[in-house]
């Protein structure tokens, strides 16, 4: 258990990262400090499941939302999160496994940010009451499992070579060239292309440049030299990098180091 500089209240399982393709953590605003979030593109869908009075607020591109729950993909556009009082699970799930244990293809998704209700129907509703009934986060762990292994076993799992070429994308942070990647896998890159597309919503060199811009934003806001995260990550130079950060989240690389952007970003 953690408890930070401004109120939050976090918390992880015992193990922390899970190695079924699903990281979970909880949030509770204890200070009642709020949440103002800019939402920025992750290799991962992101599932949260509120369980307190106050819903979250969503701008997105697709206007405001008020949402009890919600589901982020990992491009989801322009999209600032805010709340009051907030008590809630993350779930972050590998694209591998989200399509199977969201019940719906990550392409569906239209790169927005989602209501979970609308996809988990009301097994959310009910998920969400039963967090709000618990009375300790070892107990709403285990629901949040329990709840995920009944999705889990009736799953259709991706591709082996999907799963394995996405695997090399994130250990090689990335730095993969398409073409490699199809002789990785021993497909075509036509087949390489078509398969990852639709399993998991993201083309191989989508992915490969998320995974990158991730492994970067990380290391900016550890604090590291932009011309030297530049050259770590395998951008060009450090304009490439600018480049990119302003594509993918909107913003100059400077900003994402400031903490009032970053709060709450990362579990």
């Amino acid at each position: 258990m953690d408890e930070t500089a401004v109120g939050w209240e976090v918390s992880v399982p015992v193990g922390g990262v899970r190695a079924d393709g699903m990281q979970v953590a909880a949030f509770r605003d204890r200070l009642g400090a709020g949440l103002d979030m800019r939402v920025l593109p992750q290799p991962v869908v992101t599932v949260v499941v509120g369980f307190g009075d106050d819903a979250l607020v969503v701008d997105g591109t697709t206007g405001r939302q008020t949402l009890a729950s919600l589901v982020a993909t990992p491009f989801p556009g322009p999209t600032r999160i805010r709340g009051a009082r907030v008590e809630c699970v993350e779930v972050q799930l590998s694209p591998v496994v989200a399509s199977s244990l969201l019940g719906i293809a990550p392409a569906e998704l239209d790169g927005v940010v989602t209501d979970l209700d609308a996809i988990w129907g009301r097994q959310a509703g009910r998920l969400r009451e039963q967090l709000a009934d618990a009375t300790t986060w070892p107990q709403r762990f285990a629901l949040v499992d329990e709840f995920l292994g009944h999705r889990r076993a009736r799953a259709q799992a991706v591709d082996p070579e999907v799963a394995a070429g996405w695997e090399h994308i994130v250990v090689q942070h990335g730095r993969v060239r398409v073409g490699d990647l199809a002789a990785y896998c021993g497909w075509s890159r036509k087949r390489l292309w078509s398969r990852f597309s639709a399993q998991l919503g993201l083309t191989p060199k989508r992915a490969a440049m998320l995974v990158r811009f991730d492994h970067a934003v990380r290391s900016l806001r550890a604090g590291d030299d932009p011309a030297e995260v530049a050259t770590a990550c395998g951008y060009v130079d450090q304009p490439h990098l600018h480049r990119d950060v302003l594509a993918f989240a909107g913003c100059t690389p400077g900003a994402l180091t400031d903490t009032t952007e970053g709060k709450r970003q990362q579990p």
